[in-house]
C-alpha cells in the first residue's frame, strides 16, 4: 500500500525542484541574452533575440509551475474508502481490460507527471483530463470507460 501522505510530499518535492530548475534555467537565458557576446552584430545575428524568448518560455513556465505548487499546497488531502466516491485527492488503482494495472492520483494540477513513491509509479491527473471525468463519482468496483469513442475500459480495484 502506498503512503498518501508520502506521495503528496513527493508531488510537492518534484514542483518544487522543477520550479527552482525551471527559474534558474530563466536566469541563465535572460543572462545569456544582455551578455555583450551575444548582442548582434548585424540584422541577422539573433543569438540575443533567441536568448530572450528563451528566458521568457522558462519564466513562464516557472509561474505555471508556481501556480501547481499553490494548488497542491491548498490541497486538503482526503482519506477514501472503497464505499466513497472518487473525488479530488483521491488515489485510485485501475485495471485497464488488457490487465494492465495504474496507480492514478487525482491533483489539483501537475497533471502527467509521474511521481515515485517507495517504488510505486503514480501517475498524477488533473479533474480536467478525460480519465479524471471518466473516474469521478465512481466507486471500487465500478466499470469506466475514456477516450475518443471510450475505446479504454477498465475497473476501479481500490480507492484510499
Amino acid at each position: 500500500m502506498i503512503d498518501k501522505s508520502a506521495l503528496y510530499q513527493q508531488l510537492v518535492d518534484n514542483l518544487t525542484a522543477d520550479l527552482a530548475i525551471a527559474m534558474q534555467a530563466a536566469l541563465v537565458a535572460h543572462a545569456a541574452s544582455i551578455n555583450a557576446e551575444t548582442q548582434p552584430d548585424n540584422k541577422y545575428d539573433t543569438l540575443s533575440l533567441e536568448s530572450s524568448y528563451i528566458a521568457q518560455g522558462y519564466a513562464n513556465r516557472g509561474q505555471q509551475l508556481r501556480k501547481s505548487l499553490q494548488a497542491c499546497n491548498d490541497l486538503i488531502l482526503r482519506y477514501f474508502t472503497s464505499e466513497m466516491p472518487i473525488s479530488l485527492s483521491a488515489l485510485v488503482e485501475i485495471e485497464y481490460a488488457t490487465s494492465e494495472k495504474r496507480m492514478i492520483f487525482i491533483a489539483p494540477a501537475a497533471g502527467g507527471m509521474k511521481v515515485d513513491c517507495a517504488g510505486n509509479i503514480v501517475n498524477i491527473i488533473t479533474p480536467e483530463s478525460p480519465l479524471a471525468k471518466s473516474l469521478l463519482g465512481q466507486k471500487v468496483g465500478d466499470l469506466f470507460s475514456w477516450g475518443a469513442g471510450d475505446e479504454q475500459q477498465g475497473e476501479i480495484i481500490s480507492l484510499w
